[in-house]
C-alpha cells in the first residue's frame, strides 16, 4: 500500500487562508452575480490558449511559490481553455489530500486517493458547471426538466475524466503519488439511486443531453441507502442496505440555500376570493444536492438536482426528550427523513403504500417549485404564464412523476392566481409522457382514499381532470352506441370504479332522452289485428330500452382507484413508446382508446445508451481497434460512422495497397485477429473478476453467455437456467468423448436483483444458483460447462462483463418488453444476442442482419392466442420440457423443494400457474436455437464476423440519436453551444 506522509506532501496549513481568500464561488441558482468564472479552491492548473482574461494572484499550496492562475471570461472562455499538465494535477491531488478529504492526514492509501482525485477533478467541473448555468440564465433559454424515481450512475470518477479528455494526465499524475488510476478508480462506490433499465436509461439520457449541448436539468431523489446491496448465501438472495454514502459523495453539493416545502395530510379550504388553501396536515422539507454531469468534448456540464427530506430543528421535541420520550421527540425528523431512505420501499402495507406515495410527491413538488422559481427568475414584471411552455418542457420518465399534473395546477392555481382554463392549458402544454411498460402491474394505480387523505387537494384537481376527460369522451362518443361508450369510460376514467360527475350524469341523460325520442307513424286500430301489432311493436320498444340500459355506477365490492397512466396521457401533450413494437402495443393495446380519441400525442422513441460508457471508456481495446478501422474518433459521438465497418473498406485498400475493391472491414483477417485479441483480453479480465466475486475459476476459452438484468418472470431467466439444467443432464448421459463432440465449452453468467418481496423472483435466484453449486464442482464435466450468478449486479459489474461477453440473452415472452438497453450494450460491444422478437430485439435485428442474430420464440401477435388455447387445456408440452422438470424434482440440484418453482409452469390456468410467461411453448425452439450457437462459435471466423457487424449495426441505439427525437419532437428545444 503506497503511503504519502504529511511532511512529504508539501502542503502548509498556513497557506489555507491564501485559498479562502482568493476564492469564490458562483451561485448559479441565484443567477444575479458577475457571470464571470472563479477559479475555485485549487489554484494549480495551468492554463493555455487563453482569450480575454484577468490575473488572480494566489498561493500556490502545493509548492509554495506564487503563481499567476487566470480567469477566464465566461462568455468568451473556451472548453480547451485549461489543459492543465500531469504536475499541476498531482499538486491539486496532495492539497485535496490534505484539506477537503476526511481522512486522517498521516497516509495517502486508496481510498482518501480517490476522494483527494475525485475532488481535484469536481473543481475543473464547477467552473464549467457555473459557466453552463449562467450562461442559461443570460440567454434565458428554453430547458428540458428530466423528472426521473431513478439514475443508475454507476461510478463517475472515469467518466468525468474521460469526458474532460483527461484520462491520460490523471493516470500519469497519480502513478508520481504511488498509485494505479483503475485501482483509485475502483474505490468508488456506485451510486444508489437506480435498479434497472428505468434508471440507467436515465443517466445516458444526461451524459448525451450535456454532450449535445442540450439546455436541460435532472430532478430525483438522494436515496440514503438505495434498493439494497444483494448478498448470495447458500439460501439465495439476500437484502442488505447499500451504503454508498457512508464516507460521503465527493460529487455532490449541498445547496443549503435550496430547500422548498412539501405538504401531507391537511384539508382544503376556500378563502374569502373563492380560491382553495391546502392547510394544516404535515410539513417537511425537501433540500438539494446537485450532481455535475458533463459532457464529452464540450465545456456543457449540466445538473442532476436530487432531494434529500427532512424538518427543521424546531421539530424535534425538546420537552419530550427531557421527560425521557426520545422515540416521541425525533418522531418527526425520522417521518420526514424516511421518505428518502430506500428506493421502492416495499408496499405491501398501507404504510409502505403511503411511503411511496409519499416519495413521488417529493419529487414532483420539490422539482416544479423548483422549475418555476427559475422560470420567475429569468421573467420579466409581471411574469407572463401563458409562455411558461416556451421556456420549460416537463418530461415525465414513467407514471412515477405523474403527480407533477395535479402539482403544476394547485401551484399555478393557488399560488399563483391563474385560473382553472389557464393553469389546465399550460400543464397540457408543458408536460409529456414516458411510458416503459406493457404490465398491468406497472401501470400504476393508487387507492383514491389513501391519496385522499395524503393528498386531498390534488384528489379535488383529479377529480376535475377527470370530468373534463368525461366530457371529451361524451361529447366524442354520445349515446349512439351505449355499450360502447360504457366501455371507453370505463378503459379512460382517471378515476375507476368511482361515481359519475353530475354534470356528466346531466349530460347522459339528456343524451339518452333524445336517442329515446323519435317520430310515431300512424296506425290503423280499427282491427284486431292492428292492435295486436301495436302491442307487439310496444313490447319489442320495451325490450330494446331495457337491453340498451347502462348503468355506470361503481361495483362496492371493488376498490376505488386513481389510473395514474391515464392521468399522464390526459394531461401531457404527448406520450412515447421506447421501441417500435412496443410503441405500437402502446397504441394499438394500451392505450388504443386515447390513440383513437388523440392519434396526433402519440410517438415512438425508442431507447439509446450512450457511446462513451458503454464502448470508449469501459472498452478501449475496442475503441482503439474501431479507431483504427474508421480512421477517426468521431464515431463516439456520431456512431453512423459505426456502419461503416458492414461498407467495403477504401481504407483497407491504402492501408494494405489492395485491390480487393468488394472487402468489407468484417470479411478482413487482420481485423478479425485484433477483434478476436481484444475480445479475449476482456475475457480474461471477467475471468479474474469472476474469481474475487464468486471464487468460481472459469475459462476464457470457453464462450462466456451472459443474461444480465433485473430477475423477473417475463425476462425469462427461469428458460435459460432450464436450458442449461437440460444441456448438463445431456452431458452426464453422454461419455467424455461424446461431450466434447457435442457441446462448445460455455460459461454461462447472471446477475441482476429479484425485488426484496417478490417470492418467485427470489426462487429463480435460489435455483440459478444452486444449478452453479452441483455444475461447477462435477468432475464430469470440468470446462465444458460452468455457471455463475454475480452478486449485486450494477453498472461496474457491467462494465466488466459486457466488452468480455459473447453471447447475450434477451429472451423475454413477447411483447412484453418495452425496449430494453443492455441488448445494445452488448450489441455496441460485439456480442451477438439470443432472444424474442420484443422490444428493441427487433431493431437492433434489423440493423446487424438477420443471420447475425440468434431468434426463437412466439411473435407477440401470438401470445393472447397461445394463453387461451393453454386455459383451454389444449397445450401439449414437449417431452424434453418434461424430461427436464423432472430432472429438477429429482434432488440432483440439493435438498431445496423446486414443486412451487416448477408448478407455476404447469397447470391451464390459476394465479402463478399456467405458465402466464410461455416458457414451456417456447422452450423447444430456445435449445433448438441454442444448438445453432454451438454451430457457429465453432466457425470462428464466421462468429468473429458476426462480431464485427453487431458492433457496427448498433449504431442506430446511441442515446444521442435518441435525444435529438425528444428535443426536435417533444421538447422543441434547440442546442446552446457556450461561447
Amino acid at each position: 500500500m503506497s503511503t504519502l506522509p504529511f511532511s512529504a506532501s508539501g502542503v502548509h496549513s498556513k497557506s489555507v487562508s491564501h485559498y479562502i481568500s482568493n476564492s469564490s464561488f458562483l451561485d448559479f441558482d441565484r443567477g444575479r452575480r458577475n457571470s464571470k468564472l472563479f477559479f475555485i479552491r485549487t489554484p494549480c492548473f495551468n492554463h493555455s490558449r487563453r482569450r480575454r482574461r484577468r490575473n488572480l494572484s494566489v498561493k500556490n499550496v502545493a509548492s509554495d511559490h506564487k503563481q499567476q492562475v487566470k480567469e477566464p471570461n465566461t462568455e468568451e472562455a473556451s472548453v480547451d481553455t485549461f489543459v492543465p499538465d500531469s504536475a499541476t494535477i498531482a499538486s491539486s491531488i496532495k492539497y485535496h489530500s490534505e484539506f477537503t478529504t476526511s481522512f486522517s492526514p498521516e497516509h495517502f492509501q486508496l481510498p482518501k486517493a480517490f476522494y483527494a482525485t475525485a475532488e481535484s477533478v469536481r473543481d475543473m467541473l464547477i467552473i464549467n458547471w457555473n459557466a453552463t448555468n449562467s450562461y442559461y440564465e443570460k440567454m434565458n433559454v428554453k430547458q428540458a426538466y428530466y423528472l426521473s424515481m431513478e439514475y443508475l450512475q454507476g461510478r463517475a470518477l472515469l467518466n468525468a475524466i474521460g469526458n474532460l479528455e483527461l484520462s491520460g494526465v490523471y493516470a500519469e499524475a497519480l502513478k508520481k503519488l504511488g498509485h494505479n488510476l483503475e485501482d483509485v478508480a475502483g474505490q468508488e462506490p456506485d451510486a444508489a439511486l437506480g435498479n434497472g433499465g428505468l434508471g440507467r436509461l436515465a443517466s445516458c439520457f444526461l451524459d448525451s443531453l450535456a454532450t449535445l449541448n442540450y439546455p436541460a436539468w435532472g430532478y430525483g431523489l438522494r436515496y440514503k441507502y438505495g434498493l439494497f446491496k444483494q448478498l448470495i448465501t447458500k439460501e439465495g438472495q439476500e437484502e442488505v442496505a447499500e451504503s454508498w454514502l457512508e464516507m460521503g459523495s465527493p460529487w455532490e453539493i449541498a445547496r443549503n440555500d435550496v430547500s422548498y416545502p412539501v405538504k401531507f395530510y391537511g384539508k382544503v379550504v376556500s378563502g374569502t376570493d373563492g380560491c382553495k388553501k391546502w392547510v394544516g396536515g404535515e410539513d417537511i422539507m425537501a433540500a438539494a444536492y446537485d450532481v455535475p454531469i458533463p459532457g464529452y468534448k464540450t465545456k456543457t456540464t449540466l445538473n442532476l438536482r436530487l432531494w434529500s427530506t427532512k424538518v427543521s430543528p424546531q421539530e424535534f421535541d425538546l420537552h419530550a426528550y427531557n421527560a425521557g420520550d426520545h422515540a416521541k421527540a425525533y418522531a418527526a425528523i425520522k417521518n420526514a427523513e424516511k421518505i428518502c431512505y430506500i428506493l421502492y420501499p416495499g408496499d405491501e402495507t398501507v404504510e409502505g403504500k403511503t411511503l411511496r406515495l409519499k416519495q413521488q410527491y417529493t419529487l414532483c413538488s420539490a422539482s416544479l417549485q423548483d422549475i418555476i422559481a427559475r422560470y420567475e427568475r429569468r421573467s420579466e414584471e409581471p411574469v407572463n404564464w401563458e409562455n411558461f411552455p416556451e421556456k420549460v418542457a416537463v418530461q415525465m420518465n414513467d407514471t412515477h412523476p405523474t403527480l407533477c399534473i395535479p402539482e403544476l395546477i394547485r401551484i399555478l392555481m393557488d399560488v399563483k392566481g391563474l385560473s382553472w382554463k389557464e393553469a389546465w392549458n399550460i400543464t397540457q402544454r408543458t408536460v409529456a409522457y414516458t411510458n416503459h411498460t406493457v404490465l398491468p402491474e406497472a401501470l400504476e394505480k393508487w387507492s383514491l382514499e389513501l391519496m385522499q387523505d395524503l393528498l386531498p387537494r390534488h384528489v379535488e384537481i383529479i377529480r376535475t381532470i377527470d370530468e373534463e376527460l368525461l366530457h371529451t369522451i361524451v361529447t366524442e362518443y354520445a349515446m349512439e352506441d351505449v355499450d360502447l361508450l360504457q366501455q371507453k369510460l370505463k378503459q379512460m376514467r382517471i378515476l375507476d370504479n368511482i361515481e359519475l360527475p353530475e354534470s356528466v350524469a346531466k349530460l347522459l341523460v339528456k343524451s339518452e332522452e333524445n336517442s329515446a325520442a323519435h317520430p310515431t307513424e300512424e296506425v290503423d286500430i280499427s282491427g284486431e289485428e292492428s292492435k295486436d301489432a301495436v302491442e307487439e311493436d310496444q313490447s319489442e320498444e320495451q325490450e330494446v330500452e331495457e337491453k340498451n340500459e347502462v348503468t355506470f355506477e361503481p361495483d362496492p365490492t371493488l376498490p376505488k382507484m386513481v389510473q395514474m397512466a391515464n392521468l399522464c396521457v390526459a394531461g401531457g401533450h404527448a406520450v412515447n413508446g421506447v421501441a417500435e413494437i412496443h410503441s405500437e402495443i402502446v397504441k394499438n393495446e394500451v392505450f388504443n382508446d386515447f390513440y383513437q380519441l388523440w392519434p396526433h400525442k402519440f410517438q415512438n422513441k425508442t431507447n439509446g445508451v450512450t457511446p462513451r460508457r458503454w464502448i470508449r471508456f469501459c472498452n478501449p481495446d475496442l475503441s482503439k481497434i474501431i479507431t483504427k478501422w474508421t480512421g477517426t474518433e468521431d464515431w463516439i459521438i456520431n456512431t453512423e460512422i459505426l456502419s461503416t465497418l458492414q461498407k467495403v473498406n477504401c481504407y483497407i485498400q491504402v492501408l494494405y495497397r489492395t485491390n480487393v475493391h468488394d472487402q468489407q472491414f468484417a470479411d478482413n483477417e487482420d481485423l478479425h485477429s485484433e477483434w478476436r485479441e481484444a475480445k479475449r483480453r476482456n475475457k480474461i479480465k471477467v475471468a479474474s473478476f469472476l474469481k474475487e466475486k464468486t471464487r468460481y475459476v472459469v475459462s476464457p476459452d470457453a464462450m462466456f453467455d451472459v443474461q444480465v438484468k433485473r430477475i423477473h418472470e417475463y425476462k425469462r431467466q427461469l428458460m435459460n437456467i432450464l436450458g442449461i439444467v437440460y444441456r448438463y443432464k445431456k452431458m452426464k448421459e453422454m461419455s467424455p468423448e461424446e461431450r466434447k463432440e457435442s457441446f462448445v465449452p460455455r460459461v454461462c453468467i447472471f446477475g441482476g436483483k429479484a425485488f426484496a418481496t417478490y417470492v418467485q423472483a427470489k426462487r429463480i435466484v435460489k435455483f440459478i444458483t444452486d444449478v452453479g453449486v452441483t455444475v461447477n464442482h462435477d468432475p464430469d464435466i470440468g470446462d465444458l460447462l460452468k455457471v455463475v450468478f454475480v452478486p449485486d449486479y450494477n453498472v461496474s459489474v457491467a462494465e466488466v462483463l459486457i466488452p468480455g461477453s459473447e453471447l447475450s440473452q434477451h429472451i423475454s415472452t413477447a411483447g412484453m418488453e418495452a425496449s430494453g438497453t443492455s441488448n445494445m450494450k452488448f450489441a455496441m460491444n460485439g456480442c451477438i444476442v439470443i432472444g424474442t422478437l420484443d422490444g428493441a430485439n427487433v431493431e437492433i435485428r434489423e440493423e446487424v442482419g438477420e443471420e447475425n442474430f440468434f431468434l426463437f420464440g412466439a411473435r407477440a401477435h401470438e401470445i393472447a392466442g397461445l394463453r387461451k388455447e393453454r386455459a383451454e387445456g389444449k397445450f401439449v408440452p414437449d417431452p424434453r420440457f418434461e424430461e427436464v422438470k423432472e430432472f429438477v424434482r429429482s434432488g440432483v440440484f440439493g435438498p431445496y423443494n423446486y414443486n412451487e418453482l416448477m408448478g407455476s409452469l404447469e397447470g391451464n390456468e390459476g394465479y402463478g400457474r399456467a405458465d402466464y410467461f410461455l416458457v414451456g411453448k417456447d422452450f423447444p425452439s430456445y435449445i433448438e436455437c441454442q444448438e445453432k450457437v454451438d454451430e457457429a462459435y465453432r466457425d470462428q471466423k464466421r462468429w468473429t464476423k458476426m462480431s464485427i457487424l453487431n458492433t457496427a449495426g448498433s449504431y442506430k441505439f446511441s442515446s444521442d440519436r435518441t435525444i435529438h427525437e425528444y428535443a426536435r419532437d417533444i421538447w422543441m428545444i434547440e442546442p446552446l453551444v457556450l461561447p
